[in-house]
């Protein structure tokens, strides 16, 4: 039987919402409670430098509501690896940046960016947090994550998803491939995989099928879904199917 698939909802953009008028509603630290009432098994969390969603203040808060594991997103900086050894969080992503983004845009070139980022994981896996590399789905990328040490990956699944947008279906199926191919190679290296990005009711399945995968993060869908039917609602219906695709 395929071990049961750990969905991590991602607050981030309830806390969009929130910052584009200012004030405290809706509060992400509430939709944090609502996850782990429904069966989340994590919360994800991106501090951005320009700290255009999640706030800073929003951490410790989000770690005192709810006694599930807390998954940070950061950039490769020293700013964001002194933040999180301060909140020591059960995770720590280590995901590409740029300021001019709306979203993450690809993964971390983990390859290039070896020098760069092998203190920040040492420190962080010295410290007890379990380190993670959003990377794209390549053989490159995957064995500079184990020259690294990192004991989790996350792969980044946005090509997938816009080719089932474009209605690419050969294009769908090659990512999906891919990712799968990468989740086989990840297990034999002795990493956990992970994947996200632009995942919804629509495109889960198939990945949530691949039997190497751990764990899916999921955001933007869900805290859009909930405006019409509620986050509850959201959070259950993505998790069924991802039971049910299992």
């Amino acid at each position: 039987m395929t071990a049961a698939l750990r969905l991590g909802v991602n607050i981030d953009h309830v806390a969009t919402i929130r910052n584009a008028r200012g004030g405290d509603h809706p509060d992400p630290v509430r939709a944090a409670e609502i996850v782990a009432a429904v069966g989340g098994d994590g919360i994800t969390a991106h501090l951005r430098e320009d700290r255009r969603h999640i706030r800073d203040a929003d951490l410790q808060r989000i770690q005192q509501a709810t006694d599930l594991p807390l998954n940070l997103e950061m950039a490769a900086t020293d700013e964001m690896l002194q933040i999180a050894l301060a909140h020591a969080p059960h995770a720590a992503c280590i995901v590409p940046e740029k300021r001019e983004e709306r979203t993450t845009e690809g993964g971390l070139d983990a390859a290039g960016l070896h020098n760069q980022l092998a203190p920040i994981v040492g420190r962080l896996a010295d410290a007890g947090i379990r380190v993670s590399l959003f990377i794209e789905a390549s053989e490159r990328q995957l064995e500079a994550a184990h020259r690294l040490r990192a004991p989790v990956v996350e792969f980044h699944t946005g090509e997938y998803a816009h080719a089932g947008l474009d209605g690419d279906d050969e294009r769908e199926a090659r990512e999906l491939e891919r990712i799968a191919a990468m989740s086989r190679m990840a297990r034999d290296l002795g990493i956990e995989p992970h994947a996200g990005h632009g995942l919804t009711y629509e495109n889960v399945k198939p990945i949530a099928a691949i039997p190497e995968l751990a764990e899916l993060n999921i955001g933007h869908y869900l805290v859009g879904e909930a405006v019409f039917v509620g986050l509850e609602v959201a959070v259950r219906r993505m998790r069924e199917l991802m039971d049910e695709a299992r």
